[in-house]
């Protein structure tokens, strides 16, 4: 009998992390620090929710369906910012506003592969792409990454066959955090593009990104709609998780194939999160850059509690976006330290394990922090315990 789809790949990790915690108490001198979701946990900026308030009571439109592809003014706004941005032409007829990051990467994909097609993606990966791709027919194809954790574009080339559709980076990356340069991007852009296979560029942690330069040049290259597929979200930039609201930036040809797959899964995204994304590109740009500022802070303060755990054998193997991604030094798998971390050390993070293909051997030895919702003097707390933890080591 043929398993169903969903049975075809794992079970959410996250979810799994979550269940770690069930029966275990945390005393009121250690609560649990919980690093394991890069999301916020604060909830958007209060002119911004009573924004959403006003819509809710006073513009019935919010209530009703709207365009399949995304509000008009949004995806206009998203045009004219991407541009901005970037240096490009971006138009409103190349944007679709989706019910998330995740749901732009499967719609991309729905408009790509059929049964058994191949996406390379480098490894560790992005753990719901992977489920995407198994629960679509396709196979992802790991790309190994080297020691700077970045991926070799030229390995990359050597694993495209006649059934590659696709190769997908993540920049900033999650799980890494690693911030791709332009060269790298613009190296994989231009094997795509000579191979006749997209390139998709998932920027959902861009507005944290450290350098204050254009992240890549994609945009400025003429017919760039031909290769790449850009998908974004404004979940991280304006605390709006709960409300779903990502895009999607391609060809008008290939968001008329999106819009096939987005009218039978969602019909329309939501109302009141798009009226939020739209607010804040009018309204908050200095407030983001000041969540900016406070991210990169956090990440200094990352840098500069290494060095204590450096000297017990842990080693920072990326920095970026919402995560410091590290090795670390015990003679056990990281698939059990994880779990052990909430019992010993009040700390809930996620295994390298779950970035990796099954029974990977450098998953083992690492763990991802999604430090984002730590202040500094939660980030040297977090770094206290990892310091007093009295484990075998390798």
């Amino acid at each position: 009998m043929t398993a169903p789809r969903t049975a075809t790949t794992f079970p959410p990790p996250v979810m799994e992390a979550r269940r770690w915690l069930d029966g275990v108490t945390f005393p009121p001198d250690r609560p649990l620090i919980n690093v394991s979701q890069a999301a916020p946990v604060e909830p958007p900026h209060p002119e911004m929710r009573l924004a959403m308030a006003d819509a809710a009571l006073n513009d019935d439109s919010v209530h009703l369906y709207g365009p399949v592809l995304g509000s008009p003014e949004l995806r206009d706004a998203l045009a004219a910012r991407t541009s901005g941005i970037y240096g490009g032409t971006v138009a409103a007829d190349q944007t679709a506003i989706t019910s998330g990051c995740n749901q732009a990467f499967a719609a991309a994909i729905a408009t790509l592969c059929a049964e058994g097609d191949e996406v390379i993606v480098p490894v560790p990966w992005y753990f719901n792409h992977k489920m995407w791709l198994d629960m679509a027919g396709a196979k992802a194809v790991p790309l190994g990454v080297e020691h700077d954790m970045m991926p070799d574009p030229w390995d990359a080339a050597k694993l495209i066959t006649p059934r590659t559709r696709a190769i997908v980076l993540v920049t900033p990356n999650n799980p890494t955090g690693i911030e791709y340069p332009d060269d790298l991007i613009t190296a994989f852009y231009d094997i795509c593009a000579s191979r006749g296979i997209a390139l998709i560029v998932d920027e959902t942690y861009r507005d944290f990104h450290a350098s204050p330069d254009v992240p890549h040049s994609l945009f400025q290259r003429i017919g760039w709609d031909e290769t790449l597929i850009h998908l974004y979200s404004f979940s991280k930039a304006y605390r709006l998780t709960g409300h779903r609201v990502g895009a999607l930036i391609a060809s008008p040809a290939r968001l008329a194939e999106v819009e096939k797959f987005l009218d039978t899964v969602a019909i329309c995204p939501n109302q009141i999160g798009q009226h939020a994304a739209l607010w804040g590109m009018q309204n908050l740009d200095q407030w983001l850059a000041g969540e900016r500022d406070e991210i990169l802070a956090r990440r200094h303060a990352i840098t500069a509690q290494m060095p204590q755990l450096a000297e017990d054998g842990w080693q920072l193997l990326g920095l970026g976006g919402y995560f410091a991604y590290m090795r670390h030094p015990f003679a056990m798998s990281s698939a059990e330290l994880a779990p052990l971390l909430v019992k010993e050390a009040g700390i809930l993070c996620l295994p390298g394990t779950m970035f990796y293909p099954q029974d990977h051997a450098k998953g083992a030895t690492q763990l991802r922090i999604a430090f984002a919702n730590l202040d500094a003097d939660g980030i040297a707390t977090l770094f206290a315990r990892l310091k007093a933890l009295d484990l075998p080591r390798a």
